[in-house]
């Protein structure tokens, strides 16, 4: 169950009731495609920095080590030895990622393995069984991701197809549900908008999916190549046609900068792997702009990540120890890097729930958008 606990604007402060607790909101979570957060992160470690959810992939973990096996461990909280909420996305994305070794037909999508090459199909019901045997807290919609670059015709087409798709999820989720043997009976399904950058595909397909009442609801198919100006554009086309009552939620985005306008506009959940990813590349998230470890005016520099910052790595180490061990290759660097950026993102969604809380997001979001504009490399070289 979803529930507003406070509106600024669009702008929303609420809470999710799962059947693995309780989420606050709006959210970061924190990326785990097959069950973990590369970079060495545990679930240990996602505790700590305070996340909320995990997000893994329908693909990935049907592929490698396939759903059976989790369904035969206990499911994937119990696999992976995490108690708080996962989603789980549909596999959807990877039909738009795999385009070159796709087939989409109306019954669904035959596509090869990107490991051995094996022909994979893949459906809505296909979909909603792998992720019942995961037995994720949050199953996703099967759906397909047409490029922003798609013609108008085809993009028509795809949406008309992935509304048919998700109420065929919804029927095999149903139905799923009450078995006997499965794991979380109570999983919930949130649907996805589609659409690229036409502004009236997307409207209307938010209109006819929000009478499915869903436990929630997706905006994707951004972030794949249009500009920011129009993603922003099409999110404010689409979330008033989304149910209030219910989370929206943006996939796949984005920077810092991505999430404070999203929230603005009336999201409250979102993922990227952009935190652990330029972590992992030495690129750090802080409130004074993006700094690059390699640069080598950190080389003697005592003090850590960010002055203040609570997350394990900036707690006692300094950059330059960080810089030598993402010099030297070594996986600590990589692991301090990335567990500094999800404390960031973390951190920064509960300063953006206080704000909500106190009425003040608006003077909020400026303050940080500000901050981070600067840009800590180019200062007293």
């Amino acid at each position: 169950m979803y529930k507003v606990l406070k509106q600024e604007g669009r702008a929303k402060r609420g809470e999710l009731t799962t059947v693995h607790g309780v989420v606050q909101t709006p959210v970061f979570m924190n990326v785990g495609t097959v069950a973990a957060i590369k970079g060495a992160v545990s679930t240990e470690d996602l505790e700590e920095i305070g996340t909320q959810i995990e997000l893994s992939n329908t693909y990935h973990l049907h592929v490698r080590p396939g759903d059976e096996i989790v369904k035969k461990m206990g499911g994937l909280h119990r696999f992976m030895s995490w108690n708080k909420p996962i989603l789980t996305d549909s596999g959807g994305f990877q039909v738009f990622s795999l385009a070159s070794m796709r087939k989409i037909k109306e019954e669904g999508v035959t596509f090869r393995s990107h490991i051995d090459g094996h022909r994979i199909y893949m459906g809505p019901e296909e979909s909603m069984r792998i992720q019942s045997n995961l037995a994720s807290t949050i199953a996703m919609a099967f759906d397909e991701c047409p490029s922003a670059l798609a013609e108008r015709i085809y993009v028509q087409n795809s949406v008309d197809r992935t509304f048919r798709w998700l109420v065929r999820c919804k029927q095999e989720m149903a139905r799923l549900n009450a078995l006997e043997d499965t794991i979380n009976k109570k999983q919930m399904l949130f649907g996805i908008n589609q659409g690229a950058i036409f502004a009236d595909i997307r409207r209307e397909h938010a209109k006819r999916i929000s009478e499915l009442e869903l436990d929630g609801y997706a905006i994707g198919g951004l972030a794949v190549g249009e500009s920011h100006e129009e993603m922003y554009h099409i999110i404010e086309e689409t979330v008033p046609y989304l149910p209030t009552d219910k989370p929206t939620y943006l996939m796949g985005v984005g920077t810092p900068a991505n999430i404070l306008e999203g929230v603005e506009r009336g999201i409250d959940f979102f993922d990227c792997v952009y935190p652990s990813r330029n972590g992992r590349h030495g690129h750090l998230y802080t409130n004074q702009g993006k700094i690059n470890l390699f640069n080598a005016k950190y080389e003697l520099d005592a003090r850590p990540i960010e002055e203040g910052c609570q997350c394990p790595a900036c707690r006692r180490y300094s950059r330059s120890y960080i810089r030598h061990l993402l010099k030297a290759k070594e996986m600590l660097g990589m692991r301090l890097c990335v567990l500094h950026n999800l404390y960031f993102y973390n951190t920064m969604m509960t300063e953006i729930r206080n704000a909500l809380d106190a009425g003040e997001f608006a003077a909020y979001k400026k303050r940080k958008l500000e901050g981070m504009a600067q840009d800590p490399d180019q200062k007293e070289k």
